[in-house]
């Protein structure tokens, strides 16, 4: 396959295998259809194809939080805790400052708020979205931390599709993109040197969070994972009807402190930055 870079624009790419590593330019790719059962993100069952390896893998559901742990050790406890100390910060934040939760645009920096809130304040204006487009990456490396430090080694912590990743060995995150063929057939192979690292997902198509575009799938990796949650939704927003997905990763790319971008919009596929691309079986 040979992909030349056109001015950071999108290429179309007529083959049926995948890139290896953009780092300066975007691709689009055909794959032949295969629809998943999109029931395996309601219920969660795309975590039972998780391969844990040697970390103990439990989960913390918390009201609307459902976190998918991976750590060095059984750390359920100190997991809890933390949800419930978080959850406790963004409510009692929210009560004072009811705009937080509904606001659609962001919100001026907070000096007196509490780290969880200051990092999804910073996120939504980087963004150019509300706060609470990033409460779930904000989650899933608030929570990530605390187990570091509370002895776990390696942690990965997934929340709703938005993870926090701190292992010592390369990792692959597979990509979840509802309806289309390409969901679950596509990887994200994730260096050891890049982690910690947020990898973010959004989607029009698939689960309860807000987005007002049609894309299956917007994939971004950032250092500050509730960043990465919020451009998910900021690119999300861009994949309109009758568009390329260029405009998409542009917005994406343009965020200070944005790694790389994966979108997938049915056959389509489209991504630009520090991604290597891996098929899956």
């Amino acid at each position: 396959m040979v992909c030349e870079q056109a001015d950071n624009k999108a290429d179309v790419v007529p083959c049926d295998r995948l890139p290896l590593y953009h780092n300066s330019h975007t691709v689009t790719i055909k794959r032949k259809k295969k629809h998943p059962d999109p029931c395996s993100y309601r219920e969660r069952t795309y975590r039972n194809r998780v391969e844990h390896g040697e970390l103990i893998a439990f989960e913390v559901r918390i009201r609307e939080t459902d976190l998918h742990i991976l750590a060095g050790k059984d750390l359920r406890a100190e997991a809890s805790a933390a949800v419930f100390h978080y959850r406790s910060q963004l409510e009692s934040y929210i009560i004072r400052h009811p705009e937080f939760a509904t606001t659609l645009v962001p919100l001026p920096a907070d000096p007196t708020a509490p780290p969880i809130v200051k990092a999804m304040l910073a996120a939504g204006q980087a963004a150019e979205v509300g706060p609470m487009a990033a409460v779930a990456g904000a989650i899933a490396e608030q929570v990530g931390k605390d187990l570091l430090a509370a002895g776990a080694g390696e942690v990965v912590v997934e929340n709703g599709g938005d993870i926090y990743c701190s292992r010592r060995q390369e990792s692959v995150v597979a990509i979840f993109a509802g309806p289309s063929p390409l969901s679950n057939r596509v990887g994200l192979k994730i260096a050891a040197s890049l982690m910690p690292l947020g990898v973010c997902t959004s989607s029009g198509t698939v689960g309860h969070s807000l987005s007002l575009g049609e894309a299956d799938s917007v994939t971004v990796l950032a250092k500050d994972t509730a960043l990465a949650d919020a451009v998910a939704t900021l690119a999300g927003n861009a994949v309109q009807p009758g568009q390329s997905l260029e405009p998409a990763l542009a917005k994406a790319r343009a965020v200070a402190g944005i790694l790389g971008v994966v979108i997938i919009r049915g056959e389509e596929l489209g991504a630009w930055g520090e991604v290597e691309l891996m098929p899956l079986g």
